[in-house]
């Protein structure tokens, strides 16, 4: 046949905010390879639907129902269609100054005091976030200094630096994350939602950037910026916070929070770095996390 019959995704709806549409690959004599796609509606009171007669909680149990039974698809499903990861080994290698021509700004995410961030496109292929900083806002010959070493930094779960543009006002040229911020994923849309045992095993896997990775951004950036004052929701701005810290205050444990999380927060707070746990351990501590607790712990109403 030449393709793969059944690989498939589900992506957001082009056409109909709040939808997504399921995505398959099928073959047949007439029209060869061809790409089908069926809408998934979302139900106002929770829920997924192709068809009103199979509604389901999630988008995970729509998927592993249609692997199993084909239901009035084309197929069943059978494969996730692969995801490209961003070759960043590559990128600005050997030259990572680029021209302020060579980026598009597309979508304005966010603004705030400092600048904007944008998602982008560089040289008119590759999807990248780009922050736009007001000028003032960043001191440039210690940012080159500081870029030289992000470059070099590369781990699947570190937003790595692709590209700068260092003549104010500047440009900072990063992997662009499709979910934005963990804080706004969970605070709102499908983010609210999660339940403990899915909030553990991301914070566990520090995933994949698509599909509920988290990958740490901003390194290095934030010491360089002259921030001025940011103030919390409880009217504290960064000077206020730091001294509370430096005496000891921790934040109290959240509601519905396990005692046995809230204590891993603690150590992970520790005033002597010698004392706070390694990544190793907390990564082993969360992913073992329900059977080390099973016998002290039971779900409740949030799992």
């Amino acid at each position: 046949m030449g393709c793969i019959k059944s690989i498939f995704l589900v992506r957001e709806s082009e056409t109909t905010k709040g939808a997504y549409t399921l995505s398959i690959r099928d073959w047949d004599e007439v029209r060869g390879d061809n790409v089908k796609h069926y809408k998934i509606r979302k139900v106002d009171s929770g829920g997924y639907y192709i068809t009103t007669r199979a509604q389901f909680e999630t988008l995970q149990k729509l998927v592993k129902h249609y692997t199993e039974h084909a239901d009035g698809l084309c197929h069943k499903l059978t494969t996730v269609c692969p995801t490209v990861k961003p070759q960043t080994q590559g990128l600005a290698k050997d030259a990572w100054e680029i021209p302020r021509e060579s980026l598009r700004l597309e979508v304005k995410l966010r603004q705030g005091c400092f600048g904007e961030v944008w998602m982008g496109t560089w040289n008119g292929t590759t999807k990248v976030a780009i922050k736009t900083l007001k000028p003032g806002t960043m001191m440039p010959g210690a940012f080159l200094q500081e870029a030289q070493i992000m470059k070099k930094l590369r781990h699947d779960n570190l937003v790595p630096l692709y590209a700068v543009v260092s003549e104010e006002p500047i440009y900072i040229v990063t992997e662009f994350m499709s979910k934005g911020s963990l804080l706004d994923f969970l605070k709102e849309g499908d983010g609210k939602y999660l339940k403990l045992l899915q909030l553990v095993d991301t914070a566990a896997q520090i995933a994949d950037g698509e599909n509920l990775v988290c990958k740490i951004a901003d390194f290095g950036l934030v010491r360089l910026t002259e921030d001025n004052e940011y103030t919390a929701r409880q009217g504290m701005v960064n000077r206020e916070v730091l001294e509370q810290v430096e005496r000891g205050y921790r934040m109290p444990c959240p509601q519905g929070c396990p005692e046995s999380l809230y204590e891993l927060m603690n150590l992970c707070w520790k005033k002597d770095p010698d004392e706070r746990p390694t990544l190793e351990y907390i990564q082993y501590f969360l992913e073992d996390y329900f059977t080390a607790t099973e016998p002290q712990y039971q779900p409740g109403e949030n799992l």
